[in-house]
């Protein structure tokens, strides 16, 4: 899906480089995690709480991402959307979720930075934080964020750890 989206943006602007579309296709694997990440993350599991990741992205994508950022040692789970055939928002992802841990999806606690994940996973059942770094007006779908952060550092005060 993210190099259907990137040929669209590239066909959009008129860019039909296969080297531009390679190097930005190959940056992907390369993403840091925001800096406050890793700490927050030592910070939940240091009181017991389970930490994943849901994403729409590759589970190759997902495993360099984790093992740049350093933080594969904190997360009890990477969920990619491929072991259901579907994207985000479809149900069958944020299920992935309940599946895992085995709760309800009420005992979720949900973060995202996108809002229209945060209203999906909200309109699924789970618990959500809206992590809104840049200050974006709220969407108009179905669901709604239960908190709204601007930085994952706030999230531990937030919930009491």
């Amino acid at each position: 899906m993210t190099g259907d989206a990137l040929d669209f943006a590239l066909e959009t602007l008129g860019l039909g480089d296969a080297r531009l579309r390679t190097r930005l296709m190959d940056l992907y694997l390369t993403l840091d995690a925001f800096p406050e990440v890793p700490e927050t993350l030592r910070r939940l599991k240091a009181v017991g709480v389970q930490t994943a990741i849901l994403s729409n992205g590759t589970p190759d994508m997902l495993d360099a991402a984790v093992r740049n950022a350093g933080i594969g040692d904190l997360l009890d789970a990477v969920l990619s959307v491929e072991a259901v055939g579907v994207y985000k928002p479809h149900p069958k992802v944020y299920h992935l979720a309940v599946d895992r841990f085995g709760i309800p999806a009420s005992a979720i606690a949900f973060q995202s930075s996108n809002a229209w994940d945060a209203y999906a996973a909200s309109a699924f059942g789970m618990r959500v934080v809206w992590c809104n770094r840049y200050g974006q007006r709220p969407e108009r779908l179905p669901g709604k964020p239960d908190y709204e952060i601007s930085s994952l550092a706030e999230l531990p005060t937030l919930i009491g750890v």
